[in-house]
């Protein structure tokens, strides 16, 4: 195994011999069937393309309609009605742990910008927040870390299949940058983790099907076994985020059944996997601008009323989605509608079941506990409502063209401001970016650029100027947002200079590229 990127401060105590040796062996024994679900991935995408839709397979009827739990709640996992979510940096690290909150996503993909540096620091983060020796200063202020008593669990999201870790070679190829996040805090922490009565725990990105989760399943099983940690310690909640992964929860959670811990409605990248599985399918799957959809939107309520009762029906905890809005302290007329719009949100997630929800900012954690509380009380979690009432059809989840919304061109101009402004940060080496007092990661960018792509090339007018998107206005108004973004404080002219370029390619070309993060992660150091 080789490593190319640099060894700065204390990346030895990562980067060991041992640790690299346990990333090649499951790259070795899993690399190769990775490679084989993402040519999956691609003949599935072009079945959809030439006219076939989205089902519940008939090959694993069975699996739906028999009996089977999944395994019981692990140690620090019983009761998750609130968790935050954030890069791995040192003071995210302190500030997660510390907010309040039953759990932290310790995130390794949506929220990180994989610069090699951020990759690694992230894991010396995880190791030093379990030891008790993190701190972190800044503006003459002291972050440290509460008593143990009081910090969430630590739950981490490595990247998704699709992505590598360039700066790290196996054989001379890059390594799966989910094996190399999965086995790194996996081989440093998951003893860490037991001694302190909890255990090595999960959020699974991206997966497409339930044949990806089996091969999470395998990882896991063989991971136990190599470093002698009892089969079933590991546990996983996978990310229902694609628009395929809707059609197979039963299945996923059944693949993982021994290392479960639940679902979550990735609600942001659900929204990108529609657009981006019927892209060229016209107005059938066309959704107005990402803005004004909503969780009440038909097809939306069917996907997460359908992930409630698949989790509880299997004893699994059902875990809601994202609120992104960033609270300010400058306006508190602001913050007043929006905080309002997140209390609306988690109320309509309690009652309708789920067991807890994501918060992107600690000021966000009293309000979710809060509508939780009022429904749990002292219990940790509703499995026992098993929603027996909801039966979800393919029809209704695919019902994209009922929800309601139009296309302006503010809400054009809206995603061309956010791609760049993201895009902008994420080169720059910072994955969460506030952004008009939203935190944006690489799911809602996925959105802004996929849309205008959608748009372009389905030949959508815009509802208020009656103007037609096409890839010459886009230019204008791509222009134009980066002229007012280049009359602010702190303009990094190189930056944006990239972010437009990458932007252009993966909003104007004519072929889709799949994710924006791989044509981005090529052009970083």
């Amino acid at each position: 195994m080789e490593i190319t990127g640099p060894m700065l401060d204390r990346f030895d105590e990562i980067l060991t011999p041992e640790a690299l040796d346990f990333v090649a062996t499951l790259q070795r024994e899993f690399g190769p069937r990775r490679l084989e679900l993402l040519e999956a991935r691609q003949a599935r995408q072009t079945e959809l393309s030439a006219g076939a839709m989205l089902d519940f397979l008939p090959e694993t009827k069975q699996i739906r309609e028999s009996d089977w739990q999944v395994a019981p709640p692990a140690p620090g996992l019983e009761d998750r009605r609130v968790e935050i979510t954030g890069p791995t940096d040192k003071k995210m690290t302190i500030n997660a742990l510390n907010s309040g909150a039953k759990v932290w996503l310790a995130d390794f993909e949506d929220a990180l910008s994989p610069l090699w540096e951020n990759c690694v620091a992230g894991h010396l983060n995880l190791r030093d927040a379990l030891d008790r020796t993190i701190d972190f200063e800044s503006g003459g202020k002291a972050y440290t870390l509460k008593p143990d008593e009081e910090l969430a669990t630590i739950v981490v999201r490595p990247r998704g299949w699709h992505l590598d870790e360039k700066h790290a070679l196996v054989d001379g190829l890059p390594v799966s940058g989910s094996l190399f996040d999965f086995a790194l805090y996996f081989f440093h922490c998951a003893q860490r983790q037991i001694d302190k009565g909890k255990g090595p725990y999960f959020y699974l990105p991206k997966i497409e099907s339930h044949l990806e989760a089996r091969l999470w399943n395998d990882v896991f099983t063989r991971a136990q076994e190599l470093l002698g940690i009892p089969h079933g310690t590991i546990r996983a909640t996978v990310l229902i985020e694609t628009y395929p992964a809707a059609f197979e929860m039963e299945e996923i959670l059944y693949e993982l059944r021994d290392h479960s811990a639940g679902l979550n409605a990735g609600r942001w990248d659900y929204l990108f996997s529609v657009i981006k599985k019927f892209r060229t399918r016209g107005r059938e799957f066309l959704l107005p601008e990402r803005n004004t959809v909503t969780m009440t939107a038909p097809f939306m309520r069917a996907y997460t009323e359908l992930l409630v009762r698949t989790c509880h029906k299997r004893g699994a905890h059902a875990i809601g989605g994202m609120a992104a809005f960033i609270p300010s302290r400058k306006n508190p007329e602001v913050n007043e509608v929006a905080l309002e719009k997140v209390r609306a949100d988690k109320t309509r997630e309690s009652g309708d079941g789920f067991d807890g929800s994501w918060v992107a900012h600690p000021d966000l954690v009293p309000i979710c506990r809060e509508v939780f509380d009022g429904v749990l009380g002292s219990r940790p979690h509703q499995l026992d409502r098993l929603r027996e009432d909801v039966s979800v059809t393919t029809a209704e989840l695919l019902a994209v063209s009922e929800t309601p919304g139009g296309i302006t061109e503010a809400g054009l101009r809206s995603n061309v401001d956010v791609g760049l402004r993201y895009l902008a940060s994420w080169m720059g080496g910072q994955g969460a970016a506030a952004i008009h007092n939203l935190m944006e990661d690489a799911a809602t960018a996925e959105i802004s650029r996929s849309q205008v792509w959608q748009w372009i090339h389905n030949d959508v007018t815009l509802a208020d100027t009656g103007e037609q998107v096409t890839k010459e206005i886009v230019e204008r108004i791509i222009g134009e947002e980066l002229a007012k973004i280049a009359q602010e404080p702190g303009y990094d002219e190189k930056l944006f200079d990239q972010a437009t370029q990458l932007f252009k390619e993966v909003a104007l070309d004519d072929d889709f590229a799949e994710f924006l993060t791989l044509p981005a992660y090529a052009r970083m150091p």
